[in-house]
């Protein structure tokens, strides 16, 4: 494979959670039309990938995550020639689009469901999860992840069909090969449509088990009904393996494409379990691991514990990934910049970004953004409206990118924006950020371009020299003759940091001191939350 080829291993990809991130037609929502506005703002970030949140054909009972029609552009976010735009665009500065494909379930107004639920025997009705009342009640024992129980009874045929998450969400039928085929077959189409990857929603809840045996209890961590479930028989199949591993063949013939799977748990994951899914260099080329984005604490120790589990876990021929906030969790500023916060993203943006992996940014993370302040009338997101007041949901963290301090934020010229917008941007925002040079969208600017250019943070080796028990981590990226070290104080005083790495270090990116400083061995004094990249001089600059 060349590095053409690997773009997703070496380089960064960006989320857009596209209803969010600019409304070129100021109807309140963004657009495909406003991301291709903000290409050359992407471009100048870094970025080699952006990552879109579902743009199919939904009737938004999920926002986007219940599609309708697997091939086609929703109308809210435009037409079909503007998805094929926006990959020309894209591709003229270099970055690939990556889509949402959300296979385990479809809307309950897809023309499938919609055929499946005609008649017992219709030719479609194998293609989802029906089965008759048990004893006069449900098929078995399995919940819905959004509360209930996980089937819904259908009047007209009798009988129930399942769900994992909403009733408008019914699950598909993975076991059945013209399912597979029929999903197989439109994947296809969208690499004959020039896109550069798929993120694989729910992966590890794609089959079911055919007997449809019931869950065995557990101590859950949540006192839900979900939680008191252990998913064996609605989840975790052996099954998807054998899949997914068709799934690669396919990528496999359109070379530079890449997947990566959400392999979903609830807090605080499995990543033992989640590395299953890179097979052997067979299955996904990428999997999530959410353990930083779980953590609520501003502790080292715990951030170097989450980077050595995933780093001892994922296969020798695998590629980590990296991340500290997606569309379905708090914001990191909101979750872990109570205190200093500004301090602490920089720090976290040297920390993303020079592991080894590939570390994908949540859109308007490189600005600061907070979660939004929403009340219970603003809510789109089932979660937040089903468990309010004790559970907002997920939108805090999906308000409207905040562009300007203007009226809108410079995200739409609507009276009413389908979220409303974070009460901060009018200091908070890209255009405050644009025109001052110590701003931490600058900094996300330079630490991206020190990245770019040295191959040891983008592809070198990593081996861990400080664990966080002073509070100070530090690690030592290296490839060829070129060494790299990483250095970073999570206090908010003066560290000592004596790392035990021999070398001419000399820094080329740092929070606090100058490029060209030294790191004078064996202990160096490192100021509060002060993040500093080194090179060896002595092996080449």
């Amino acid at each position: 494979m060349t590095s053409a080829d690997a773009w997703w291993k070496h380089g960064i990809i960006y989320q857009i959670y596209p209803r969010s991130f600019r409304d070129a037609n100021n109807d309140g929502n963004g657009d495909l039309a406003g991301i291709i506005e903000k290409l050359d703002y992407l471009r100048d970030l870094g970025v080699d990938g952006i990552w879109l949140s579902p743009i199919n054909q939904s009737p938004m009972y999920d926002c986007g995550y219940d599609i309708s029609d697997y091939d086609h552009i929703d109308p809210m976010f435009g037409s079909d020639e503007d998805f094929d735009r926006l990959v020309k665009e894209a591709d003229k500065r270099r970055i690939k689009i990556v889509m949402d494909l959300v296979l385990a379930h479809t809307s309950h107004l897809h023309p499938w469901f919609l055929e499946s639920r005609l008649w017992t025997d219709s030719p479609k009705r194998d293609w989802y999860i029906w089965r008759g009342p048990k004893n006069g009640g449900y098929p078995n024992n399995w919940r819905s992840a959004f509360g209930g129980r996980g089937w819904t009874f259908d009047e007209k045929t009798r009988q129930y069909y399942h769900h994992q998450f909403l009733p408008e969400q019914p699950q598909l039928n993975w076991l059945n090969p013209d399912v597979r085929k029929a999903l197989f077959e439109m994947i296809r189409r969208w690499l004959d449509r020039g896109v550069g990857g798929f993120r694989l929603d729910v992966v590890n809840y794609f089959f079911k088990d055919e007997h449809l045996r019931d869950n065995p209890f557990r101590l859950g961590p949540n006192p839900r009904p979900y939680d008191l479930q252990a998913h064996v028989n609605d989840g975790n199949r052996p099954e998807t393996h054998e899949a997914l591993r068709e799934f690669r063949d396919i990528l496999n013939q359109y070379p530079g494409t890449m997947s990566v799977g959400e392999v979903w748990f609830e807090a605080p994951g499995n990543p033992a379990e989640a590395a299953k899914y890179y097979g052997s260099n067979d299955e996904l080329h990428l999997v999530f691991d959410f353990a930083m984005v779980h953590l609520k604490k501003w502790k080292a120790e715990k951030f170097f514990k989450a980077v050595m589990t995933w780093e001892r876990l994922v296969p020798d021929d695998g590629w980590p990934t990296w991340t500290l906030g997606n569309h379905d969790q708090w914001r990191m500023m909101t979750r872990l910049g109570k205190k200093d916060g500004w301090e602490r993203m920089r720090l976290l943006a040297v920390l993303l970004l020079t592991l080894r992996g590939t570390p994908f940014l949540y859109y308007g993370d490189e600005i600061g953004m907070r979660n939004g302040l929403l009340k219970r009338g603003d809510l789109v997101d089932p979660v937040g409206q089903r468990y309010w007041p004790f559970h907002i949901g997920r939108d805090p963290a999906r308000t409207p990118m905040q562009w300007t301090s203007a009226t809108g934020a410079g995200f739409t010229r609507a009276s009413k924006t389908w979220l409303p917008l974070a009460p901060d941007y009018g200091t908070v925002n890209v255009q405050a950020q644009e025109s001052d040079a110590g701003s931490l969208l600058h900094f996300y600017r330079r630490l991206i371009a020190v990245r770019r250019e040295r191959p040891s943070l983008n592809q070198g080796t990593f081996r861990p020299l400080l664990d966080g028990r002073n509070g100070v981590l530090a690690w030592l990226r290296e490839h060829e003759s070129e060494r790299a070290l990483v250095v970073l104080n999570f206090k908010p005083e003066p560290a000592m940091a004596s790392p035990g790495a021999p070398g001419n270090w000399v820094s080329v990116f740092s929070t606090h001191r100058a490029n060209g400083s030294a790191f004078e061995l064996p202990v160096t004094r490192l100021a509060p939350y002060e993040a500093s990249i080194f090179v060896d001089a002595a092996t080449g600059d």
